[in-house]
């Protein structure tokens, strides 16, 4: 069993960079293909970014170029690096992961997910 907490969200200008963070139990975290979806008002969640235990990323277009996924295993913690941020962007964002995932960009794909986090980008 995995627990995710994510952290980091909040209100920023568009233009403007933040960090999410989320941290996992358990020891198997190494074996875990984890991702970051969101979800706006009234609208569905989407993919954002995925990345294997193999360190392969997978990306949504429309955050290509200005988001990075990466992993500290030693911390069991994912980290979404968000640049140049656009309200668009503007959603929560949720931690998802799956054990020996693919990096899949599907929600079916991932059987454990955090509560989110909030981030608002005012324009």
């Amino acid at each position: 069993q995995v627990q995710l907490v994510e952290s980091g969200g909040g209100l920023v200008q568009a233009g403007d960079s933040l960090r999410l963070s989320c941290a996992a139990s358990g020891r198997t975290f190494s074996s875990y293909a984890m991702a970051w979806f969101r979800q706006a008002p009234g609208k569905e969640r989407e993919f954002v970014a995925a990345i294997t235990s193999g360190g392969t990323t997978n990306y949504a277009d429309s955050v290509k170029g200005r988001f990075t996924i990466s992993g500290d295993n030693a911390k069991a913690t994912v980290y979404l690096q968000m640049n140049n941020l656009k309200p668009e962007d503007t959603a929560v964002y949720f931690c998802a992961g799956a054990r020996y995932g693919l990096g899949s960009s599907m929600r079916s794909a991932y059987n454990y997910w955090g509560q989110g986090t909030q981030v608002t980008v005012s324009s």
